[in-house]
């Protein structure tokens, strides 16, 4: 049952349930209350002075949270367990340069996210699916990150292999050479039973309250992980496999447009930056329609009641989505009411193939594209009818 947008408020302000205490720098975040008419002419090199500090959310308050802001779930034609945007790093050095840091973060899909939190330092995310589905497999990631010290620990756990080197001694290591390594360790019986455990003891640690049925999707989701390891690729039920589709070995190895590995699991600091972030309750899995009435409003109101801006957006392709549903108005209607800054944007992604986007990167099918949200804005009008390709070919940020 969906709960009152009051009630929303109140898990994220009683000062009895754990308050979100705002540093005084949360002033470099203030949003307005009408936008532009323009997006920014010139982005800022510099992210903003000073970062915004959030308490950790209690389990009881974390899972009324997402009791609150969720939907009723519905239906796609895929498990989405890894993303099949290759291109998803493409965007992170304009996110760098427009000044993108802090605030808070909504996006759609698996662990992609985790590497747009790490990269932009994200201090509060919500995960927007219009599955349930995806809330279970956040859990699993969730229950991962508690398990484990490192990323060498949570690669192990993810694909049921043995880490024979004291995973903390690896911490130093490069993200090719932690990958090459698990490239040559074999799952083993011991290590598949260990990694199950891992989650087991854990998932129901959350404080959400699944079924014998969601329990056993989170242990079919792992055991995907375990039997295709990194060679996991994007499938669907109601479309052909495409030899583009990247593998989960390639999206970790991904690199930026500089050349810089810029995964979450690319660097130590960044995958604890994510861990820290799970520890304290402030990634928060919501099954929501990106064009329905509730998600994406609810968060929002969340948000505005502590002064605090989305600095991030991404919604892959999902707008495609919801302007085939006929959800478009309401979707436009549900990211105008988002609290926002100049720098607040939109990450989306165009499958169009090489060369069909001026953004497109050689070799890449999938183009990552990122726009301010006062640019959408100015963009797109209630009401209107529109293609996603008229929608990829407004404003978005040079790359």
């Amino acid at each position: 049952m969906l709960i009152a947008s009051a009630s929303v408020r109140t898990l994220l302000c009683s000062a009895t349930v754990g308050t979100l205490v705002f540093s005084a720098a949360a002033g470099a975040q203030r949003t307005r209350t009408a936008p532009p008419a323009t997006g920014i002419a010139a982005p800022a090199r510099a992210a903003q002075a000073g970062a915004t500090s959030l308490e950790a959310l209690s389990t009881a308050k974390f899972a009324r949270l997402v009791g609150a802001l969720s939907e009723s779930g519905g239906y796609f034609d895929t498990d989405n367990l890894i993303s099949n945007e290759a291109s998803y790093l493409h965007v992170t050095g304009a996110l760098e340069r427009v000044g993108v840091r802090g605030g808070a973060y909504i996006g759609v899909g698996p662990d992609q996210s985790f590497s747009y939190i790490a990269s932009t330092r994200s201090e509060l995310a919500f995960l927007v699916d219009i599955r349930r589905d995806n809330l279970l497999q956040h859990l699993l990631f969730k229950a991962l990150f508690a398990a484990s010290r490192t990323r060498a620990d949570y690669l192990a756990l993810l694909l049921g292999v043995p880490v024979t080197t004291d995973a903390r001694a690896l911490a130093d290591r490069s993200i090719a050479e932690l990958v090459s390594l698990l490239d040559t360790l074999p799952p083993t019986l011991a290590s598949r039973v260990k990694a199950r455990e891992a989650v087991r003891v854990r998932v129901t640690t959350f404080g959400i309250s699944l079924s014998p049925a969601e329990l056993a999707t989170i242990e079919r989701f792992h055991g995907e992980f375990m039997s295709a390891g990194l060679s996991l690729r994007f499938a669907s039920a109601g479309r052909a496999p495409r030899p583009y589709y990247p593998t989960l070995r390639e999206l970790i190895l991904e690199t930026d447009r500089q050349g810089r590995q810029a995964s979450y699991l690319a660097s130590e600091a960044d995958f604890q930056y994510v861990k820290e972030l799970q520890r304290r309750n402030l990634i928060v899995p919501v099954v929501g329609d990106l064009g329905g009435t509730a998600a994406l409003r609810r968060i929002g109101e969340a948000l505005r009641d502590r002064g605090l801006s989305v600095s991030v957006l991404y919604a892959s392709n999902a707008e495609d989505y919801v302007m085939r549903d006929g959800k478009f108005a309401q979707y436009v209607a549900n990211v105008n009411a988002l609290p926002r800054n100049a720098r607040s944007v939109i990450v989306r992604s165009w499958f169009g193939g090489p060369g069909t986007h001026p953004h497109s990167v050689p070799g890449y099918f999938s183009t990552q594209l990122v726009q301010t949200i006062d640019d959408f804005s100015a963009a797109t009008s209630p009401g209107a009818m529109y293609s996603y390709r008229q929608l990829v070919s407004t404003a978005h940020i040079e790359p």
